[in-house]
């Protein structure tokens, strides 16, 4: 009588697991689901571009929050469309074919934009890390010459350096979970956003892995990183001598004479009150304000971001 009753027991377990395997309502979002997935996945950098940026996504959720915030972007920018084709005197054929084709235009440039937010955000991260590595590093280093353990020095290090201190606060949490240290260096320098960055810890890692004194592999690739930024910043000196100029010709020099020379040239033909007008100057301002910015933009973004 004992031994009959279990299969009764264990009789309807499974009759109520099975209706639980075939759910029903993501059959409906399976479309977008497939959409996201294949997005995330002709884009086989994103997964360590999100590590990089320290973005807890997966690739799939990653799109579908860029594809969520790409929608009323594309919005706007069609009414923005809209009210420009309303202005403009076109036959409703092409009204039409151009409201249609402004929606997934939109909704595509958008989303590209979207996408390339983690790789600015670690580029931004990455710049960061070099503009504070050599001098964490030589805090590393002189406390590893007083005789400070690895571990108890990369501790020191894990405040007042920013992301670089960021970086080995993720060597040691790993190493405080029992991971080694050598794989904890080898994990954290894989992900890292900085390429000199990855270079000091890989340097870290292989010292440890061969049995080397890390203090002098550490000094000797401080010293590399070092002359390296050095000779950056000597080329963008020299780069930094014609920009000026021809900021100075093409942002100070010809708008100023250009617009000048336009309204008494205009003004002899006998049109200058008519172009020469709120419309012409408003057009000529945009135009100088747009090449000010993209003068000043080449120059900001071609400066190192370390000072030595």
């Amino acid at each position: 009588m004992a031994s009959s009753k279990p299969p009764v027991d264990q009789a309807p377990q499974p009759m109520v697991s099975t209706p639980l395997r075939a759910p029903v309502q993501p059959a409906a979002s399976d479309p977008l689901h497939n959409l996201f997935y294949g997005i995330a996945s002709s884009r086989p950098a994103l997964k360590k571009e999100l590590d990089m940026a320290e973005m807890p996504l997966s690739p799939p959720q990653f799109v579908e929050r860029c594809f969520m915030s790409a929608i009323p972007i594309a919005l706007i920018l069609e009414i923005l469309l809209l009210a420009a084709l309303t202005q403009v005197s076109i036959d409703a054929l092409a009204f039409v074919i151009l409201a249609v084709a402004g929606v997934p235009v939109f909704v595509f440039l958008s989303l590209q934009y979207f996408l390339m937010q983690p790789r600015v955000v670690s580029k931004r991260r990455g710049r960061k890390i070099d503009q504070e590595l050599v001098f964490a590093g030589r805090h590393l280093l002189i406390e590893l010459r007083s005789g400070v353990m690895l571990f108890d020095a990369m501790l020191g290090v894990t405040r007042d350096y920013g992301e670089v201190s960021r970086e080995f606060n993720k060597i040691v949490e790993k190493v405080t979970l029992g991971v080694p240290m050598a794989a904890a260096l080898h994990d954290v320098a894989e992900h890292c956003p900085s390429n000199y960055g990855r270079r000091v810890i890989l340097q870290m890692a292989n010292s440890l892995s061969s049995g080397s004194d890390v203090a002098d592999s550490l000094e000797s690739v401080l010293d590399q990183v070092s002359q390296e930024q050095i000779i950056q910043l000597k080329a963008y000196g020299q780069k930094l001598n014609p920009l000026v100029m021809f900021y100075m010709i093409f942002g100070v020099i010809m708008p100023s004479l250009g617009v000048t020379f336009l309204i008494m040239l205009l003004s002899f033909v006998g049109t200058g009150l008519a172009l020469s007008g709120p419309g012409i100057l408003a057009a000529i301002f945009a135009l100088v304000t747009i090449t000010q910015f993209m003068f000043l933009t080449v120059v900001e973004t071609s400066r190192p971001s370390f000072d030595l």
